[in-house]
């Protein structure tokens, strides 16, 4: 379907985004029902297209170094997938997972949460002496957990890792065992302290980062006027703290680039100190066992991969070039139930928020200058009010605000909302209902618009 046809399908609301649309799910008449993840192949994982030459090479050893295992010196192999994953060092004292892939693998690598927690998995691995948080389930999502308030009653916010290295057969040498210790999550959650992160989907990531400034401020001013009269009064950026430009990863809006996103994940989620975040979040003598950085730029190649810039760079700069060059998710094909349901999204106000296409900018990679993407998101922080509130700040964003998560892939997607607290689209459509949410008038279109037309919006969201 042509841009312009989706046009004229639109025209009241005079936007027009090209794209296939479908989930091949049929609408119901009589009771809105979330059609589930769409099944078929992925649609996601590859190289956006247009990549050539080197650029593409890049890409494919990349993606490589993103599926690598970390055990805490590199000294033992924890690989699943031994035909494809490299091993590295540097896990721990805390840690969430040990493997980039473990959280980011719905639908393909580079996704969100799979079905199955893997963390399950890791808590015990090689030898480690874990208890599994009583939030951390088989059939639920990859989480990290974030306390709202220090010991002292000051705002917290920080991510408290859910394992350590404390038991694993490499977490002792010359004599000397790691002595980290869990954070007491039992407790933290009978005092209401703690909140929840699942993992974002990091397709198209790249097209995001090369979207100037003014192009995203302009498409929020174009639709300004409409969002004020559905009640969307406080849709603003985040922004850095040093030159004022837009920040645009995390649920919060809170890191300005990908390298920043990928250097911070490693610190956090895996333990490994890199040239960004060059000290251990545990900082105990007993618990280092490497120089620091362990992840930093290499004199002698690592990989052997068919790209020379992969092999000597960091695990965080293939990160980076892994989800800068990483395709936006395919659509299905497109049915009359899906077309009618991206005029319902439109109509009901969903796009004033998600707003569905921007254009990069100019690109050092093949191809890439001036691209028309579909994200359906502003990038913008909303009031998602008490329903969705976590206490937490970062950046500019309050206890309350959200950035507007990017709906391309929801599709595949298993989890929704920052917590994961369900796995129903329908919930997670209602849930953004509450006192002091922005998201108000629009829930109450949705909820106006008739069980058919509802139908139509799930089965839509479900073919992105």
């Amino acid at each position: 379907m042509s841009r312009l046809d989706i046009s004229r399908v639109l025209s009241s609301r005079k936007i027009a985004f090209a794209m296939a649309l479908a989930c091949g799910v049929a609408g119901s008449a009589f009771a809105q029902v979330d059609p589930g993840p769409r099944g078929g192949p992925a649609g996601a994982g590859g190289p956006l297209a247009g990549l050539t030459g080197n650029d593409l090479l890049l890409f494919e050893a990349a993606s490589i170094r993103f599926d690598e295992v970390d055990s805490v010196s590199g000294t033992v192999d924890d690989r699943t997938n031994t035909a494809t994953q490299i091993t590295g060092a540097g896990l721990g004292p805390g840690f969430n997972g040990n493997d980039c892939a473990l959280c980011h693998i719905q639908p393909a690598i580079g996704g969100g949460s799979p079905a199955k927690n893997p963390q399950i998995r890791v808590a015990t691995l090689d030898g480690a002496k874990n208890t599994i948080p009583p939030f951390i389930l088989v059939n639920g999502p990859t989480r990290e957990a974030r306390f709202i308030k220090t010991a002292n009653g000051s705002p917290d916010g920080s991510v408290h890792d859910l394992f350590v290295i404390t038991g694993r057969t490499d977490a002792t040498q010359n004599g000397t065992t790691c002595t980290a210790t869990q954070p007491n999550f039992p407790q933290q959650l009978a005092a209401n302290n703690v909140i929840f992160r699942i993992p974002i989907s990091l397709f198209g990531d790249g097209l995001i980062e090369n979207t100037p400034d003014v192009n995203l401020s302009n498409d929020s001013a174009a639709v300004a006027a409409a969002q004020e009269a559905a009640g969307i009064v406080s849709a603003d950026f985040n922004l850095s703290g040093n030159d004022a430009t837009i920040t645009r990863f995390g649920w919060k809006a809170q890191n300005k680039s990908l390298l920043m996103f990928a250097g911070e994940a490693y610190n956090v989620e895996q333990g490994v100190s890199n040239d960004l975040f060059p000290n251990e979040r545990i900082d105990l003598g007993d618990c280092m066992f490497n120089t620091l950085p362990e992840d930093t730029v290499n004199e002698i190649a690592v990989t052997t991969t068919n790209d020379p810039v992969s092999n000597f760079s960091s695990d965080i700069t293939n990160f980076t070039l892994f989800m800068r060059l990483s395709a936006p998710p395919t659509p299905a094909p497109a049915t009359a139930a899906t077309i009618a349901g991206a005029a319902a999204f439109i109509d009901v106000g969903c796009g004033l928020c998600h707003i569905p296409f921007h254009v990069t900018g100019q690109s050092d990679y093949s191809n890439q200058s001036f691209v028309t993407y579909f994200p359906f998101s502003d990038i913008a922080l909303h009031d998602m009010g008490t329903g969705l509130e976590d206490q937490v700040s970062q950046g500019n964003a309050n206890g309350t605000q959200f950035r507007s998560a990017p709906l391309f892939g929801v599709g595949q997607r298993i989890f929704f909302l920052h917590d994961g607290r369900t796995n129903n689209l329908l919930t997670a459509i209602e849930d953004h209902k509450s006192t002091g949410s922005e998201a108000n008038t629009v829930i109450n279109n949705f909820n106006g618009a008739g069980v058919t037309a509802q139908q139509e919006i799930l089965d839509f969201l479900r073919s992105l």
